[in-house]
């Protein structure tokens, strides 16, 4: 196993984490308990790649690695725009607004389970959210007068996610929107319970877990995560630990300030981990929770560990 540093970063604007109560102090002495980073130790420096190496022995070949190979988890946003995408800002704002009128009624009956199925024939059966479960989980009830999108019809259809396992046809609600062509799609399968890790979390690394997981190349041979970082250093990066199982990644940060005034804040960016192989149905890991990273989902079901 070989632990490489991955430290291309992404363009996404910082976000400066005010809402978690994280007040103002001088001096960069203070870093550590704003962001959760630690001070660059030779001891903490080796703590990561250990823990890394313990993770990947503890996930490879186990009964919860074997789980999650065989469930459904997307990897991938559940929801799907119209081909072309929204057409105006009008409509991109009513989306994210959650601004949708219904047009029509919902379908009240619905298959209890749908089919989840990859490359190669294998296939998965899961229990289906509702067309009433699915709108509620994309539209505001009191959209009123508000600029908004118009459904006028609903019906199950398909569409492609990404998964752990790789790309699957699911079953999808489908809401065609007044003035489209095509439909917004959304998936309809529940994804499966998160298998019980076989390690706990870290107690003596240093630094915060990875935020989430953005995106999977279409090769497989990169990562999009978001990470945790602070205003005394150059951003953040993120350590590749590479097994036949697994994929650990560790994040840290570029260049830590020790000197001058900071404040005491956090700042989300986006890191892009390259990959020497593709990642294919290895699981993919964050070195302090010893958990998968967890993919946000854009309004959809979220997982949740059993």
């Amino acid at each position: 196993m070989q632990i490489r540093s991955a430290r291309s970063l992404g363009l996404l604007a910082a976000v400066v984490l005010s809402a978690t109560g994280l007040g103002v102090t001088s001096g960069c002495g203070n870093q550590q308990e704003a962001d959760g980073s630690a001070q660059e130790s030779d001891s903490d420096r080796e703590a990561q790649p250990h823990r890394a190496r313990q993770v990947a022995a503890a996930w490879d070949g186990s009964p919860a690695a074997a789980a999650w190979r065989a469930g459904y988890h997307p990897m991938g946003d559940v929801v799907q725009l119209p081909r072309g995408g929204l057409r105006s800002r009008a409509d991109e704002q009513a989306y994210e607004d959650r601004s949708f009128v219904l047009r029509v009624k919902l379908p009240a009956t619905r298959p209890e389970d749908g089919r989840v199925a990859w490359a190669g024939g294998k296939t998965l059966t899961r229990p289906l959210e509702g067309a009433d479960e699915s709108y509620k989980a994309l539209a505001d009830e009191h959209a009123g007068e508000r600029p908004h999108l118009t459904v006028t019809k609903v019906k199950l259809g398909e569409m492609t996610v990404a998964t752990s396992r790789g790309p699957a046809v699911v079953p999808a609600w489908m809401f065609t929107l007044d003035g489209y062509d095509s439909p917004l799609k959304r998936a309809a399968v529940i994804p499966s319970k998160l298998p019980q890790p076989p390690i706990g979390r870290a107690r003596d690394v240093p630094g915060p877990p990875l935020h989430h997981l953005v995106r999977i190349a279409a090769d497989g041979r990169s990562v999009t995560v978001v990470a945790l970082h602070g205003v005394c250093d150059d951003g953040p990066a993120v350590d590749v630990l590479e097994t036949r199982g697994s994929v650990v990644l560790s994040p840290s940060v570029k260049h830590r300030k020790h000197e001058g005034h900071c404040t005491k804040q956090g700042k989300l960016q986006q890191v892009t981990a390259k990959l020497d192989r593709p990642l294919g149905d290895r699981v993919l890991l964050d070195v302090i929770t010893g958990r998968p990273i967890p993919y946000k989902p854009e309004r959809g079901p979220s997982p949740s560990w059993s």
